[in-house]
């Protein structure tokens, strides 16, 4: 029942997928990142190392052989982990993409995401309500 845990972790990867379908983001990187990026919470409040913590899992988990991706692309999920939690906009697409499926989730916790913190324009466009039923209806 925790607000960063499986429910929120679906919730960024159905939003990164969608973004990444108008953005060059790497889709695998953007799965992992859903995964990984909130999965070493120690609670729900403050908890500022959280990110890099979901970093190491997953390079441990790479490590042990649980998914392959080559050293560039890992570089960004580490990247996209350890920044998501309050890094500046990102240029690089999937990098964009990660942050932007995240910060999109932050109604969850009462908080309108602005758009001045997002990297990509479909993420500004959703977040000031003019593609936000494209998120949100049924394919």
């Amino acid at each position: 029942h925790s607000v960063h845990g499986p429910s929120h972790w679906l919730t960024v990867r159905r939003n990164g997928l969608y973004l990444a379908r108008t953005h060059a983001a790497d889709v695998e990187v953007v799965r992992l990142f859903a995964l990984f990026h909130d999965s070493c919470r120690e609670n729900e409040f403050r908890d500022p190392q959280h990110g890099p913590r979901g970093a190491q899992l997953a390079l441990e988990f790479r490590k042990k052989r649980l998914f392959e991706l080559e050293d560039p692309r890992m570089d960004l999920l580490v990247t996209a982990c350890e920044i998501h939690n309050g890094g500046p906009t990102q240029s690089d697409p999937t990098l964009g993409v990660c942050l932007d499926a995240d910060r999109l989730d932050l109604g969850r916790v009462g908080i309108i995401p602005d758009p001045a913190r997002l990297s990509t324009a479909t993420a500004r466009d959703i977040a000031t309500r003019r593609a936000w039923h494209e998120l949100h209806d049924p394919e």
